[in-house]
């Protein structure tokens, strides 16, 4: 006997702030069929995967909530595209079905992608490609695996349906997690709307879901500015410290939550480059992976010039306090890479003259052309005494003879065992990123129909510390002769 399975949706968001979304139904799907279910995340929720992955499951993922108490919305944003400000954006192909309760009690959005047309198409046909979706999917899960906060797919459902790009392409949804997709340029929005209620309303939800702690200040708004610059600067930071390069930085893709959020030309640097851009549309390199935390600061920028009237009524104090809070960041975000770094390269404690270690080391990887990911994970190979690949892994390895010593004496200023230290090392220091020819490989083999090589990607780099000898190819940099490497937002 088959047991009846309903899910408790929650909707506080529609609920609290009605003039931010609209209901809106999903369109419908000819052919659904699973691709890719993430059981894992499933049981997070306190969902059962085999239910899940059903025919009933799957028609509930795709938007048929009506019996579970949800009530789908497309969510209202603003934001600054390249700098632009575009006023009216919101989910023009998204859906929040709703909220659920995790396992751990905590409030998580169901969200849609590729579910058609919305209010808010701006002239869109609201579908989306297996390709993109299935991206979302394998770089989100790296990411959770690097320990980086960051939306999750719960799913990837194909549709049946061909949707036109410049070929036509097998449609597909993605079923989307996240703590919320409350955004920067949710608040921009909400600041242009002439209801200082509703944008009032806005942040005291925000606080009261992601900042709680805010609540409690003499200056909540003020304390909401300062949680929010603190996310993202740890978030910036752990991003640079893998060397992630988000693509499309636009603050309707900046959470108020410090998630990660929309994986469109999102790719990892091989080579260590500053100026390293890959989004087709990033054609004067804003987003580069050397700007993303000068980006980010900016974003938050925009984000205060909503609060202003929240902070104080009198502008000039407003504009005071919040410049103040803005001041920090550098200095927030400086602290996570550091430390972050120290972890890298072993160091234990804390020394101002790390900074400048840090720096010529950055110099010194440039200048020898280093692969990010495999030339950290190499030196733990020093530590225990197998120089060679640190040495190889520079087209001029006399710089790092200079500046190893250092390194050592920085290390060895608390005295350990090297193979604790190495292990230590390890355990921060990937082995397996989504590099992108095997990204590229395994969502067009995805694409004809073969997804066997995208779930291997995905099992491998859900694993990213641990080396197998079966998993070599995944740990190397592209072949000579992939690239010029460009990526798109799968729009």
């Amino acid at each position: 006997m088959t047991t009846e399975v309903r899910i408790a949706f929650d909707d506080s968001f529609a609920r609290a702030l009605p003039g931010l979304c609209t209901p809106w139904q999903a369109a419908p799907v000819p052919e659904p069929r699973l691709l890719v279910g993430n059981d894992a995340l499933a049981v997070e929720l306190g969902l059962d995967p085999a239910w899940l992955w059903s025919p009933a499951g799957v028609a509930l993922l795709l938007g048929d909530v009506a019996d579970h108490g949800a009530v789908p919305v497309a969510q209202a944003y603003s934001g600054h595209q390249f700098g632009g400000f575009s006023p009216r954006l919101g989910d023009g192909r998204a859906l929040l079905l709703g909220e659920v309760l995790d396992v751990g009690g905590r409030r998580r959005d169901v969200h849609l992608k590729g579910s058609g047309r919305t209010p808010f198409a701006r002239g869109g046909d609201g579908k989306a490609a297996v390709g993109p979706m299935l991206r979302e999917y394998v770089i989100g899960e790296a990411m959770h695996a690097l320990g980086i906060p960051t939306t999750r797919a719960l799913a990837v459902i194909a549709t049946g349906e061909h949707i036109a790009r410049e070929h036509f392409l097998p449609g597909a949804v993605l079923v989307r997690i996240a703590s919320s997709h409350l955004r920067v340029g949710t608040f921009q929005y909400a600041a242009t709307q002439s209801d200082p209620e509703q944008l009032r309303r806005l942040a005291d939800y925000v606080i009261a879901r992601h900042h709680p702690a805010a609540a409690q200040a003499d200056e909540p708004y003020v304390a909401l500015l300062e949680c929010v610059v603190e996310a993202q600067a740890a978030l910036v930071a752990r991003w640079m410290l893998v060397g992630f390069v988000h693509g499309v930085m636009n603050t309707d893709n900046m959470t108020v939550s410090g998630e990660t959020i929309d994986y469109g030309p999102c790719a990892f640097m091989d080579r260590f480059d500053p100026a390293t851009v890959f989004s087709s549309i990033d054609e004067h390199g804003r987003y580069a992976y050397g700007n993303q935390p000068r980006i980010a600061l900016w974003n938050l920028a925009r984000f205060a010039e909503t609060l202003l009237d929240l902070i104080d009524l009198d502008q000039e104090r407003a504009v005071g306090r919040a410049t103040e809070v803005l001041q920090t960041f550098t200095d927030r975000y400086q602290a996570h890479w550091v430390a972050g770094a120290r972890a890298k390269l072993g160091i234990a404690d804390a020394d101002p003259d790390d900074v400048t270690l840090l720096g010529d080391l950055l110099d010194l990887l440039h200048a020898g052309a280093a692969d990010w990911t495999s030339w950290f994970r190499s030196l733990s190979g020093w530590v225990r005494g197998e120089g060679a690949p640190v040495r190889a892994g520079l087209t001029d390895p006399a710089g790092f003879d200079a500046w190893a010593p250092r390194w050592d004496a920085a290390r060895n200023r608390v005295p350990r065992d090297p193979d604790a230290v190495a292990a230590a090392m390890d355990a921060v220091n990937p082995v397996y990123v989504p590099r992108n020819h095997m990204v590229e490989a395994a969502l067009g083999a995805a694409t004809e129909g073969d997804l066997d090589p995208f779930l291997r990607l995905v099992a491998v780099v859900s694993d990213p510390f641990v080396e197998r000898p079966d998993a070599a190819a995944y740990a190397g940099p592209a072949p000579a002769d992939f690239g010029p490497y460009r990526t798109f937002c799968g729009t």
